[in-house]
């Protein structure tokens, strides 16, 4: 697995250096130095040199790197990487160099109890810090009585979850957010549609709770009884937090766990069918002459009356030859940026069932020669509350502890898109009055 794991400063010094090991010599920092940090032509995160390949994350002005001589997976030892940067900001805040040498024993420790000869070990955080102590993490000696209770929970079967946990009010909050990416034809037609979306979890619960979370009835995940149609949630994939008991999810969906104390991210999934487009949008751009073109744009809302998208921003691309817009809307605000060649749509809130358009004409400079547009497509950013692209819903979330407690618990679903909600545009052309 992993043979050396090291943090470079942007000047190739080395602040923590830990060979687990014998394949490798120290002087392999050297290598990385000269081939990645004084190569302004490396932008791959994984080099290969002979049979030594290096992984590395970059962060504010550190290196954080990964060395290995075997055949790695690639996929954990980023993974590893990035829940090391996860751990040191829960213990001192931002991660860069001056922080890193201020707490470059703390480092150390972390690093040889997170991994045993090269192979991840245990990366949770609350476990970590009760035996693992600096100043910034409130501690006291520990006695001989929760010393044990510390290799229990280091050992056990809940290795991230302390049994003595209490709070006054019981509470569980479930979170569903949906990303939507979606590519458009300029006719309507859809040439991609998917949803990634994450269920997040802040659990505020006391003791040992035992947590049942049920999704849709109908949900699909074996390749197997896929294409029944229907209104069947079909999940191309799904990674569950470690919590959670997968045979229980395989025989009856439900989601069985002991929740980690406070936020976590209980289960990613992505969504490839059956996708429920929020807005769809409904361009028409006409070019007239060489010294107009004229835009009418249409955005509908395609979910209840009862619910609203907000912080909608259109971005309609305009020619490079542009000189002003005129632009006419019903709702929010529209303005011309040059800079970016962009007209940009602001919308604050746009209720369920409405439609709205947006009017324009760009004037062009006129030249001798046509310049070639590139035509990018229309691109949309949204928030809609309490609706959900790929249809997964909550049917229930019930917690069940020994001494029988009343917990009140709270389910939110958000779908948004930033940057990933395209529609391709035609340009009809028109000759001039």
């Amino acid at each position: 697995m992993i043979s050396g794991f090291f943090i470079f400063n942007q000047k190739g010094e080395v602040l923590i250096s830990r060979l687990y090991r014998t394949d490798l010599k120290r002087s392999i920092a050297d290598v990385f130095r000269i081939q990645v940090v004084s190569n302004s032509d490396v932008r791959s995160p994984i080099i290969t040199l002979g049979s030594t390949s290096f992984f590395h994350v970059r962060i504010n002005n550190l290196y954080i790197v990964a060395v290995t001589k075997c055949n790695a997976n690639a996929a954990l030892v980023f993974e590893f990487c990035y829940r090391f940067i996860s751990i040191a900001k829960s213990y001192f805040g931002k991660v860069d160099e001056e922080a890193v040498k201020n707490n470059f024993v703390l480092i150390y420790e972390l690093i040889d109890e997170i991994i045993d000869f090269g192979y991840p070990q245990n990366s949770e955080a609350d476990t970590l810090k009760t035996y693992i102590t600096t100043e910034s993490v409130v501690s006291t000696s520990i006695a001989a009585e929760e010393s044990s209770k510390i290799t229990t929970q280091a050992t056990g079967s809940t290795s991230w979850r302390r049994g003595d946990v209490k709070y006054k009010k019981n509470e569980a909050f479930v979170d569903v957010v949906e990303t939507v990416n979606l590519s458009m034809s300029a006719k309507g037609t859809i040439l991609r549609a998917d949803v990634d979306g994450h269920i997040l979890m802040r659990a505020y619960l006391s003791g040992t709770p035992e947590c049942k979370f049920g999704l849709n009835d109908k949900l699909v995940i074996d390749k197997n009884e896929r294409g029944a149609g229907g209104d069947a949630v079909e999940l191309d994939d799904c990674r569950f937090h470690q919590c959670v008991r997968l045979d229980e999810f395989d025989s009856t969906r439900t989601i069985s766990f002991i929740p980690p104390d406070g936020e976590f991210e209980l289960m990613r999934y992505r969504s490839t069918s059956n996708i429920k487009l929020p807005l769809r949008i409904i361009p028409t751009v006409n070019e007239i002459g060489t010294t107009q073109v004229t835009y009418v744009i249409t955005v509908k809302t395609n979910f209840n009356n009862k619910l609203s998208a907000t912080n909608v921003i259109v971005r309609i691309p305009t020619p490079l030859n542009t000189t002003s817009v005129d632009c006419k809307v019903p709702l929010g605000k529209a303005k011309y940026v040059p800079a970016e060649n962009v007209v940009v749509w602001k919308i604050p809130r746009i209720q369920g069932g409405q439609e709205v358009t947006f009017s324009g004409t760009a004037k062009l400079t006129s030249t001798t020669h046509r310049q070639v547009w590139a035509r990018p497509p229309i691109d949309v950013d949204f928030q809609v509350l309490m609706f959900t692209a790929s249809g997964l819903i909550v049917r229930f979330l019930k917690v069940f502890e020994k001494s029988n407690y009343h917990s009140v618990k709270w389910v939110r679903y958000l779908t948004k898109a930033s940057g990933t909600y395209q529609v391709r545009i035609t340009v009809s052309e028109k000759i001039a009055p």
